[in-house]
């Protein structure tokens, strides 16, 4: 093997090692808190009619409960507000103790007997992300077990009308799927709440069946999505930490104007601002809370059940999910407000910025902005305060007398929740009928805070930087020092819209004096088009690193990110922009990972292609790496797909396509929320073309190392079978006789039929093995004997081959009919030891061995419906229904059984090998122009490649 193809693969499998630990790696720490349960959670199970029971046995019903309200339950006597949880991709049903122990907490410290009863649906922990035959299923037993709980309420005095879902993962696709049963009202659930859920498209799309899914729940909620824009729907993604679901994933798509669904990042949502990994979504103690404050307060006291209105859901959402106003909820705007004190407490600010530290000492205390000396000089008013009681803070005088102000509209409404203080700005210009601005910095109770305000010129205080170019390597920087004058700063970072854009943003801040009381920094990464926020709270002074990546790309031209800086006044700040390689490369992966299959096939099938051609040229095939390390030809397939993109933006070509009734093309996943057609797929973007090359390199990477471990492996899986085998040097070991084939054929037939396509599959591939693993064993006998041969019986070969040269032309001539010959011969034959029988070993174990790695992705994309039929065999061992392997595995076993018995001299003899040579090569076009987003189709394409293999060594 040549030393620059070992550096350039290894450089390839450098460049994959490095984005993979970005993305599962290169992101904040943990930062939720776990919840725990105060008592011993106890699951109660419903019983459900017995049609039901019978017709989903694997699924059940339950009720969480904890200590005395789980004895208070025993005989489903409930009283509080429904809550189903539905558990995801093999999600347990006993992950709803979260929200369930969370919200008996909050039951016990309010009064009035307000309380939620939680409900839980066990789905067998089926994974539904990889075999979509099982959706369909849950969600007829979710409308089940809608109508179950319902029911238990029906001798209520206020009986509930709908049941609210709380979905994480695949359970929050299940939720919207209820909506596109026939026999399924609407009115059953009126709120939605998913948690990392990937409703654009699946992660990855192993089967028809998962595809077809999420084009009814799309056309449903998309194309007809008229009568459920009474239905709210809340969707949190889990941010950089999750790298199963990307938040991109988690976006509704909905009509633009449908104000009733929300899409958000959990690093936006107030009082929460951390990252959430897959699992940790589900018990982050801070998202918990949230989610268990908006049910609270979406229940109506008079008849404790959840509101029916949706306007009033949607205002209790945006209050504890999007803009936490640190006020009571409920509470009018702009009613006139009358405040009191006598004239000692209130005071008048002339000075541009005020700084005031409340004393340990109860005081009432008013600050006074007059506004008509300030509205040409300034556009804004900024203030914010450490004191994050849920009060009114600051207020629009209407009427003056004298000094003090005894009439006033409430303005806190638009306060700002931040980690470290909550914040508020007003624009002057809506301010016309207010004369002076009043903020409250009383401490009756004598705790001590710190309230800080000035006066703004927002242009002034807004700097636009442009980022480097993405290839710069971080090689160059981007940079802007603030003398910082005020107590907030924007800073626009032009050109920076691209999820494959990735930056290491530096802030340096830097006083002259140091104050113990100062207010930390918070640096807040703003996204217009998406609510993707992320906030960093930093001391003073400190060097702070913040990731510039985003989970959507910009699908407009809208404002670009923002980076806006809650400061210290009289303190120097330097913000500094490098593009991180190794993060532009996570977040390829994180986007664009799961085709990566795709082009390992691409280069296995072109390495068997290599392989083919060797054979009819040489009589023998390359080995595994050299075929695998030739196949790195970009240019012969992005070419012809690029080529036929182009094509297919003229009419006459698409009109051509469509009478031929081809699929669409595929391309790279979308990366913004409305780049996806009305099925599901990305529209055509400009950014993925460049990055096919890329791919192609690092799946042919993933090809060239797995390739070389699969060899390592097959050695030492052979040294460790080799005791309980009898050493033999035919080549012919391991192959089938013809009748033999032809049974296994019929029985493989039968078994994919009354049980699983993928199981047949695997016992091919199992079959297939052994023949590779008795070719190995041969080879290292054969090694071993012609060491250990005395030089004059290699004499006595080489005279022997020279006298077998001669007939080689004659049984060339005569089709060599012992290699045709259907019968093999015996293990245990002993034909005389060469070199050139070592060497014909070799050529069968190398084509065997590409064989076996083309062989191994049919078997790992079909691995999931064959695990879930194993796991169902205690409730039902009937067939696999529906089988997203069946009836195309066929083919593909059928020709691996006939491939058992191929060799290198039978292939040499072929007359349509030179075809099928040739044929690899678009069939790897064809793989890249169709299965991107499909990934089930490699399947076809492998058993479009290997069927006319197994015809040439038949013929």
């Amino acid at each position: 093997m040549r030393v620059a193809t070992v550096a350039f693969y290894g450089c390839a499998l450098g460049l994959l090692a490095m984005g993979l630990r970005e993305m599962f790696s290169g992101f904040e720490e943990n930062r939720c808190t776990m919840t725990y349960m105060f008592e011993y959670p106890e699951y109660r199970r419903i019983a459900l009619p017995r049609r039901v029971a019978r017709q989903y046995p694997a699924y059940g019903l339950y009720l969480y409960g904890e200590g005395q309200y789980a004895q208070d339950t025993r005989g489903l006597k409930l009283t509080g507000a429904p809550v189903l949880f539905l558990p995801g991709n093999a999600g347990s049903y006993k992950q709803a103790r979260s929200l369930g122990s969370v919200a008996l907490r909050k039951a016990e410290a309010l009064e009035g007997g307000v309380h939620l009863n939680v409900f839980t649906i066990d789905f067998n922990e089926e994974l539904v992300a990889l075999y979509g035959g099982s959706l369909r299923r849950q969600t007829h037993f979710l409308h089940e077990s809608i109508k179950a709980i319902l029911r238990l309420y029906k001798d209520h005095e206020a009986p509930p009308h709908s049941v609210v879902l709380v979905g994480h993962s695949m359970g929050g696709v299940v939720a919207r799927a209820l909506f596109t049963l026939p026999r399924f009202s609407p009115r059953l659930v009126s709120l939605i709440i998913t948690q990392a859920s990937p409703h654009q498209a699946p992660v990855l799309s192993l089967d028809a069946h998962l595809l077809e899914f999420y084009s009814a729940v799309r056309q449903r909620w998309v194309g007809r999505a008229e009568d459920l824009r009474n239905v709210t729907v809340l969707s949190v993604g889990g941010g950089y930490r999750d790298y199963q679901v990307r938040s991109g994933l988690t976006a509704l798509p909905c009509p633009q104007d449908d104000p009733s669904k929300l899409s958000l990042v959990v690093t936006a949502v107030p009082r929460t601002w951390v990252s959430t990994d897959h699992l940790s979504i589900v018990w982050c103690k801070e998202l918990v809370l949230a989610t268990v404050r908006a049910f609270f307060d979406l229940i109506e006291p008079e008849t404790g059940q959840f509101s029916d209105d949706p306007e009033r859901r949607m205002a209790i959402l945006n209050h504890h999910f999007i803009r936490h106003p640190v006020r009571v909820l409920g509470e009018q705007l702009e009613t006139p407000v009358s405040l009191s004190g006598s004239p000692k407490t209130w005071s008048e600010v002339n000075t541009l910025r005020l700084a005031y530290s409340a004393p340990k000492e109860g005081q009432a205390k008013y600050f006074l902005f007059a506004l008509s000396s300030r509205r040409r000089a300034y556009s804004h008013f900024y203030c914010r305060s450490n004191n994050l009681e849920m009060t009114s803070w600051v207020y629009g005088c209407t009427q003056m007398n004298g000094s003090m102000c005894v009439q006033a509209v409430d303005l806190s409404f638009g306060t700002e929740l931040l980690p470290a203080y909550k914040v508020l700005t007003l624009s002057l210009s809506e301010l016309s009928s207010v004369s002076h601005l009043i903020v409250v910095a009383s401490n009756l109770n004598g705790r001590q805070f710190t309230v800080e305000c000035e006066w703004q010129r927002q242009e002034s205080q807004t700097v636009s930087v442009p980022v480097p170019h993405v290839l710069s390597f971080g090689m160059s920087v981007s940079d802007v020092t603030l003398n910082s004058t005020g107590l907030r700063h924007t800073i626009e970072l032009q050109h920076f819209h691209q999820v494959y854009q990735a930056f290491r943003i530096s802030v340096v801040s830097h006083c002259k004096v140091t104050k113990a009381d100062r207010l930390p920094n918070v640096y807040i990464m703003k996204v217009p088009w998406f609510r993707e926020d992320s906030v960093t709270t930093s001391s003073i002074p400190s060097v702070t690193e913040i990731s510039g990546m985003l989970h959507t790309s910009r699908p407009d031209n809208s404002t670009g990110v923002l980076l806006q800086l809650h400061t210290a006044p009289n303190c120097l700040y330097k913000v500094s922009v490098r593009t991180s390689f190794p993060r532009v490369l996570g977040q390829v992966l994180r986007f664009c990972g799961p085709v990566l299959p795709v082009y390992v096939a691409v280069a296995l099938l072109l390495a068997c292609g290599g392989q083919m051609s060797s054979v009819v040229r040489m009589g023998r095939p390359l080995q595994m790496s050299h075929a695998v390390a030739r196949s790195l030809q970009p240019h012969k397939v992005d070419l012809p797909v690029y080529l036929l993109h182009l094509l297919l933006r003229y009419s006459w070509f698409q009109d051509g396509w469509s009478t031929l009734h081809l699929p669409p093309l595929d391309a790279l996943p979308a990366t913004s929320p409305d780049g996806m057609t009305q099925e599901g797929l990305p529209l055509n973007e400009d950014w993925p073309r460049l990055l096919s090359p890329l791919l192609y390199v690092l799946g042919a990477a993933m090809a060239f190392w797995g390739s070389v471990l699969l060899r390592l492996f097959l050695r030492l899986l052979s040294l460790l079978l080799a005791p309980l085998h009898r050493p033999s040097v035919s080549r012919d070991c391991g192959t089938l006789r013809r009748r033999t084939q032809l049974l296994l054929i019929l029985c493989l037939s039968v078994l994919g039929w009354a049980s699983c396509g993928a199981l047949s599959i695997t016992a091919t591939f199992l079959l297939h093995l052994y023949r590779v693993l008795r070719l190995q064993m041969i080879e290292r006998s054969l090694s071993h004997m012609l060491n250990l041969a005395p030089e004059k019986q290699t004499d006595k070969d080489k005279g022997t081959g020279e006298k077998e040269k001669g007939t080689g032309e004659k049984e060339k001539g005569t089709g060599n009919s012992e290699a045709l010959d259907s019968k093999p011969k015996e293990c245990n034959g002993a034909p005389l030891l060469s070199d050139s029988v070592l060497q014909d070993v070799r050529d069968d174990l190398q084509l065997h061995v590409s064989l076996s790695a083309l062989l191994t992705l049919p078997v790992m994309l079909c691995a999931p419906s064959l695990i879930h039929w194993t796991r169902n065999l205690r409730y039902s061992v009937a067939r696999l229904d529906p089988d997203p392997c069946w009836p195309h595995s066929v083919p593909l076993f059928i020709a691996s059984l006939l491939l058992i018995n191929c060799n290198t001299l039978t292939l040499s003899y072929s007359k349509i090998l030179p075809i099928t040579s040739r044929l690899l090569l678009p069939l790897s076009v064809a793989m890249v122009t169709f299965s991107p987003l499909h990934l089930y189709r490699v399947n076809y394409f492998v058993s479009a490649a290997l069927v006319p293999l197994a015809v040439s060594c038949l013929f």
